[in-house]
Parts: C-alpha cells; structure tokens; sequence
C-alpha cells in the first residue's frame, strides 16, 4: 500500500473527503460507486465494478432480473436448460 501523506479528519456525520488528485489517479467521478472493505485495521476503499453473480467476471454483462449474469454463463445455463427440457 502507498502512503500519500495526506490526512482528512471524518465529519461529525462520519464521512471524509477524498482528495481531487486521488480521485484522478484512481478514475473516481462524482457519483461513482465505491466498495468498502475491512482488513484488520485498515479501512479500503475500492471502485465498484459489477461482476457476475456466478463466475465473479466482469466482461460482457447483463442485468437479468435485477443481478448482474455473464453473457457466457447465461449461454452455459440456457445450453443446458435446453438439454433438461428434451
């Protein structure tokens, strides 16, 4: 992890401002969904990026249904589908 120097103090609403030049860097826009994570002591911050709720994949998305489905495992489950239904 790369210390930046820089220190916030969190609000009395318990938020924090993150820097301009690190939303930059990190390609953060306003409005951007961000994950947050637990690893012991430290707090991470991560952009969010939608995965597949089956493989875990990020490419070739589809909302199905209200979940995020990889467009090649929804081939995978009609194809198979397809061999039940015969």
């Amino acid at each position: 992890m790369k210390a930046t120097g820089i220190v916030r103090k969190v609000d009395e609403l318990g938020r924090i401002v993150i820097p301009i030049e690190l939303r930059r860097t990190m390609g953060i826009d306003i409005k951007d969904p961000l994950e947050i994570f637990v690893d012991g002591e430290k707090i991470i911050l991560r952009k969010y990026e939608p995965t597949c709720i089956f493989s875990g994949s990020s490419e070739n998305l589809i909302n199905f249904k209200g979940k995020m489905v990889s467009r090649d495992i929804l081939d995978e489950l009609i194809e198979s589908f397809d061999h039940q239904v015969k």
